[in-house]
């Protein structure tokens, strides 16, 4: 006698083995416009390994068996080590050999703009492997401020070869960087930690010094160095801080506890403590400041990458979904409220991957004043803006699936991973209210030798006036408030809001189809701004916007 009770039908197939470059419209059109011309075949293979099945396998358990810390080795001597389930392993190598890590430094114009389609792409798989990658990204050009360090360090920074090896730097084949700046009393208020360094000696690479203290978040603690704030008589200075000492010891540097954290599980974030560890100053004694603010600005690029990589995931999870799943005698992506809520959801994913791009062309051409200005401006914008949007995307997308999109499954569940995950980018490297102020303070700044923000972002604008009148009324309200001063601080928030949509407008106007610029003015400069998910108005042209965003493979 069957035992079976049901059969099981209407359940959407997996979305599996597509190419996570060939189907998204969004990127494509963005880099044609930042690098006409160049050649597609690496991002193409790059996107059919990053949606394949077997880096989603690796990434399931990357997730699933999280970073173990060993303190100690069964004899009791202390270890400090972290153990890592060889699919992160798999994972970070991937990324390494992908160049996604300190190798554009080491290559010419456009190297920016491609490691950043790459990173925005790879976060569609695993964000959190990323971590390491995204530290030595920042930190390779500040090692420029002490020559020696640079001089033995750089080409391995650049490598494209993994080597997760403890190991000096003389003998590995490539290597990774991290950061350590948040102390438990201080957070973002750096100025307050209390890490001393006492000067030691001048010696082959430069002034060293001995670290006593703690830092209270220390992510990817298997890097082979480390840049970290710490007091000197002069005040608050960066250093260079190695796992291995040039005389092969393993350098005094004590993990404490891993963090157990909502999401990021894959990367171990640590606790740890400075016990006599040996570092070497980088750059002026007492202005390390200065030097964590060049940095901040590359690591809040990847959170605006990253969490435009999210956005795209989540919003093709649930395009997957309602293509296939049926409700009422239709697909959900036939349903005419269901058709508002995923073109809404694609709407926003689009102008984030064009804001996040913007800002990572701008990182490319450093040797532009305009371009360095709307550096300034984008980058607190876009880590904002994009950031914040994120999680409530990720909520709505999640609920697209139901019940489903809910459900962990072991690892499976990757709709619920994107979840966990999105609030992070939003506070790592600066949180809201630091992000906004930061652009107040750069708006506010007018003329002198370094250039005028404003200008810079009212010509950013004027390639595109006249195009709607949406947008340019919006603009001009923009440009009233910002020069009366930008405002008072507790509009900060609004601010960087509204510069975003513009920007986003704009950006919009320039490579994406006229559908989606004016679905974008409709829906986001008109009224009070962005509301509910699934809110467009009537007239959007919800069949184009679902189907551009529709990932590859997917029906």
């Amino acid at each position: 006698m069957s035992t079976a009770t049901h059969e099981v039908t209407n359940q959407p197939t997996p979305l599996v083995g597509h190419n996570v470059y060939a189907g998204d419209r969004a990127l494509r059109d963005a880099l044609a416009f930042h690098l006409p011309g160049a050649d597609e075949s690496g991002r193409t293979s790059f996107g059919a390994l990053l949606g394949s099945e077997a880096m989603q396998t690796h990434a399931r358990l990357a997730n699933v068996h999280k970073p173990m810390l060993h303190t100690h080795d069964r004899f009791g001597h202390r270890t400090d080590a972290v153990e890592f389930h060889p699919s992160y392993h798999a994972l970070l190598g991937a990324a390494v050999d992908a160049g996604l890590h300190g190798t554009p430094w080491s290559r010419g114009a456009g190297a920016h703009v491609e490691r950043a389609a790459g990173f925005l792409m790879f976060t569609q798989l695993e964000p959190s492997v990323l971590c390491p990658v995204s530290m030595t990204y920042a930190v390779t050009p500040a090692l420029r401020d002490n020559a020696p360090v640079f001089a033995d360090w750089f080409d391995k920074l650049a490598s494209t070869r993994y080597d997760p090896r403890l190991a000096f730097v003389g003998s590995k084949t490539g290597v990774t960087m991290g950061m350590g700046m948040t102390e438990k009393q201080g957070g973002s208020d750096v100025r307050a930690n209390t890490t001393r360094a006492e000067f030691v000696e001048n010696n082959a690479w430069g002034a060293c010094y001995r670290l006593t203290g703690h830092k209270w978040f220390f992510s990817a603690p298997m890097s082979d160095a480390f840049l970290v704030l710490a007091q000197t008589v002069a005040g608050l200075s960066c250093f260079f801080l190695p796992r291995v000492l040039p005389d092969g010891s393993v350098n005094a540097i004590a993990i404490q506890r891993l963090k157990d954290k909502l999401g990021n599980q894959a990367n171990a974030s640590s606790e740890v403590e400075f016990n006599g560890a040996l570092a070497w100053r980088v750059g002026e004694d007492g202005r390390g400041i200065a030097q964590i603010l060049e940095m901040g600005t590359l690591t809040r690029l990847d959170c605006a990458l990253g969490t435009a990589g999210l956005m795209r995931a989540a919003v093709s999870l649930a395009l997957n979904h309602a293509s296939q799943r049926q409700a009422f005698g239709k697909r959900l992506a036939e349903q005419p409220l269901m058709k508002n809520v995923l073109a809404d959801l694609a709407l926003e994913s689009e102008a984030a991957t064009a804001l996040a791009m913007r800002l990572a062309g701008a990182v490319d051409r450093q040797d532009d004043l305009f371009e360095t200005l709307m550096r300034r401006v984008l980058t607190p914008v876009a880590k904002f803006w994009v950031c914040k949007r994120g999680s409530a995307l990720a909520q709505e997308a999640m609920e697209c699936l139901g019940g489903n999109g809910y459900v962990e499954e072991h690892g499976e569940g990757v709709m619920a991973r994107i979840y966990r995950e999105m609030p992070l980018n939003s506070i790592w490297e600066g949180a809201g209210n630091i992000m906004a102020l930061d652009l107040m303070r750069a708006l506010r700044k007018r003329g002198g030798e370094s250039g005028d923000a404003v200008q810079a972002l009212d010509a950013e604008l004027a390639t595109t006036r006249g195009a709607n009148a949406l947008l340019d009324n919006f603009a001009n309200r923009l440009f009233a408030r910002l020069s009366d001063g930008a405002g008072e601080e507790t509009d900060a928030r609004g601010l960087a809001r509204d510069v975003a949509l513009a920007v986003q407008a704009s950006l919009l106007r320039r490579h994406a189809p006229d559908f989606s610029f004016d679905a974008f003015c409709r829906s986001r400069l008109a009224g009070g701004g962005p509301q509910v998910f699934g809110t467009l108005p009537s007239g959007i042209a919800f069949d184009s916007l679902i189907q551009r965003a529709m990932p590859h493979g997917a029906t």
